[in-house]
C-alpha cells in the first residue's frame, strides 16, 4: 500500500469511529425522555494504547498480568463459525496465549501443511540465531594476477549482500546500504595507487555451491518471478529494477553486479577490458576495496516485510555456509530444521525443501509456525526478537498493508502484525495479537488444498485473525 493510501484508510477509520463516538442523547425531541447516561468504556489495554515515545525493542512486555485468558470453547465457537473453506479445501489452526502457552483453539495443529510464505519465519529464525542481528555481508575487490596478454586482473567476490544497487552507498537504506559504484570509487583510488590504468575483471561467486536453481521449485514460478537462479552477489534482490515486483529476473545476477561495476570503473578512467570471466584470486591476495550490506536484522525484517523469496533463500544458504561451510540449497534447509529444532520448535515431520515456502514438497505444521513466533515474542536473545518488526501490521505495512479495510475486518487493523502466505490454492497468516482484554496471543492459520483460490480464502483468514484481536470471549 502507497503512503498516501495508508493515510486515507487511517483517516477514513478515525472518521468512522468519530462518528460513531457522537453521545445519541444531543438532539432527543422533548417529547422524550432523555436516554439514561452509558457507562463509560473502560480504557484500552496497554498493548492498544497509542505509542508515546520510541522505545528499543525487547520484545512485549509490560502487559497486565492479570488480564483474563479467553475461554477456550468461546474462541472455539467463533473461529469454527468463521474458518470454514466454502468452496472446498480445509484450514489447520492453533491459537495459544502466550505468556502460559496455555492452548485456546486448535485444528489439526501437529499435521504438516503447506505453508507457502509463512516458512519464512523459520528462516529468519535461523538468520538473526546462526549469523547474528548485527553481521553484514561485504562485496569486495581482490588484487588477481596478470593475464595471458600482461595485464593486470582484479577478482570482485560476492560475499551474500544480493540488495546491491548500481549506484553509490546509502548508509540509511536496506536495499542499496552498499552501492557498487561506491566500491568502483574505492578500487579505482587503489589502482591509481599502484600505477594501475587497465585492468580485466573475474567474477568470484564461489561461496554458494550446488545447484543455483532448486530442483524442487515449479519451472513456472522462475519464468514468472517468483524466483531466479541463487548467488551470493545480486542488484536489487535479483530484480531487474527496484521496483519489479514480478516478471522477468536476471539469470546470472554475478555477471550484471560486474558489468555494473566494470561501467562504473570506466567513467572513473580506468581501462576495463570487456571479457569478464569468472575466476578467483590466489589465497592471501590483497583487499583494494569493499562495501558492506545492511545488517542480517534488517535484511530478516525487509525479508518478512516484502516476503521476499530471493532474500530468504540467500539468508538460509548464508547461515549453512557460516554453520557447515555448505552454501547449497540442502545445506540451507538442514541448517533451517536444526536451527530452529534446537531454539524450541518441534521438528517432527517438518519437511523443508527450499527455504522461502515456494516449493510444493515442504510440510510445516501451524504448531510449528506458532512456536517460531512465540520464540520472537519471548526469547531472552535480542536477535531474535528484532524479527518480530519485520511482521506486516494489518491495513498498515507490507503484504498486509492492503488488507483489514473492510467493514468485516477493520477490527483487526493496527493490532494483527503477522506473516502472510499465499499459493493458488494455499492461504496462510501466522502471528500475534494483543487482545481487547489485553491478552497477548499467538497464532497460525493454513488453508489448503483450497478449491475458491486464496484469494476467496483471505476474508476468512482475516475475519478469523480480527476474531482474536477483538476477543473478551468469556
Amino acid at each position: 500500500m502507497s503512503r498516501t493510501s495508508n493515510v486515507l484508510a487511517a483517516a477514513l477509520l478515525t472518521l468512522v469511529l468519530g462518528v460513531l463516538a457522537v453521545p445519541v442523547g444531543i438532539n432527543v425531541a422533548p417529547a422524550f425522555s432523555p436516554l439514561p447516561a452509558a457507562a463509560p468504556l473502560p480504557p484500552a489495554p496497554a498493548g492498544q494504547q497509542l505509542p508515546t515515545a520510541l522505545s528499543t525493542p525487547d520484545g512485549i512486555g509490560r502487559l497486565y498480568a492479570g488480564a483474563p485468558v479467553p475461554d477456550g470453547r468461546t474462541l472455539s465457537k467463533a473461529l469454527d463459525a468463521t474458518l470454514v473453506a466454502r468452496e472446498g479445501g480445509n484450514y489447520a489452526a492453533l491459537v495459544q496465549d502466550a505468556a502460559s502457552g496455555q492452548v485456546l483453539y486448535s485444528r489439526n495443529a501437529s499435521a504438516g501443511r503447506l505453508p507457502a510464505s509463512s516458512q519464512k519465519l523459520l528462516t529468519a529464525l535461523t538468520a538473526l540465531a546462526a549469523l547474528g542481528a548485527q553481521t553484514r555481508f561485504s562485496t569486495t575487490v581482490l588484487a588477481g594476477g596478470r593475464t595471458a596478454d600482461g595485464a593486470d586482473s582484479i577478482v570482485l567476490r560476492g560475499g551474500g549482500d544480493v540488495l546491491l544497487t548500481p549506484g553509490n552507498s546509502d548508509g540509511q537504506a536496506t536495499v542499496g546500504h552498499a552501492g557498487v559504484a561506491s566500491l568502483a570509487a574505492q578500487t579505482a583510488v587503489a589502482l591509481k595507487a599502484n600505477g594501475i590504468a587497465a585492468v580485466s575483471i573475474d567474477v568470484d561467486d564461489t561461496l554458494f555451491t550446488g545447484p543455483a536453481l532448486n530442483p524442487a521449485w515449479l519451472q513456472a514460478d522462475v519464468d514468472a518471478g517468483e524466483i531466479a537462479p541463487v548467488f551470493p552477489m545480486a542488484l536489487y534482490g535479483a530484480r531487474l529494477t527496484p521496483d519489479a515486483s514480478v516478471g522477468v529476473r536476471p539469470q546470472d545476477s554475478p555477471m550484471r553486479v560486474a558489468s555494473a561495476f566494470a561501467a562504473a570503473l570506466a567513467a572513473l578512467g580506468i581501462d576495463v577490458k570487456p571479457d569478464i570471466r569468472r575466476g578467483t584470486a590466489a589465497d592471501g591476495a590483497a583487499a583494494l576495496a569493499a562495501v558492506s550490506s545492511a545488517t542480517v536484522g534488517e535484511q530478516v525484517q525487509y525479508m518478512l516485510q516484502e516476503s521476499d523469496n530471493y532474500v530468504a533463500e540467500t539468508l538460509a544458504r548464508m547461515s549453512a555456509a557460516n554453520l557447515h561451510n555448505d552454501g547449497s540449497s540442502a545445506g540451507a534447509s538442514e541448517a533451517v530444521r536444526e536451527t530452529v529444532g534446537t531454539l524450541g520448535v518441534k521438528t517432527d515431520g517438518l519437511v523443508l525443501a527450499d527455504s522461502c515456502g515456494l516449493a510444493a514438497a515442504d510440510r510445516v505444521s501451524a504448531e510449528q509456525l506458532t512456536q517460531a513466533v512465540k520464540i520472537m515474542l519471548t526469547d531472552p536473545n535480542p536477535d531474535l526478537r528484532l524479527g518480530m518488526l519485520g511482521l506486516p501490521v494489518a491495513g498498515l505495512s507490507g503484504t498486509l498493508g492492503q488488507r483489514y479495510l473492510d467493514p468485516g475486518t477493520v477490527g483487526g487493523a493496527g493490532l494483527v502484525r503477522a506473516k502472510t502466505g499465499t499459493l493458488n490454492s494455499v492461504i496462510s497468516l501466522s502471528g500475534y495479537v494483543v487482545d481487547a482484554d489485553g491478552r497477548l496471543l499467538v497464532f497460525s492459520l493454513i488453508g489448503n488444498d483450497l478449491e475458491g483460490g486464496s484469494a476467496a480464502a483471505k476474508p476468512v483468514i482475516d475475519a478469523s485473525a480480527t476474531i482474536l484481536a477483538g476477543c473478551g470471549c468469556r
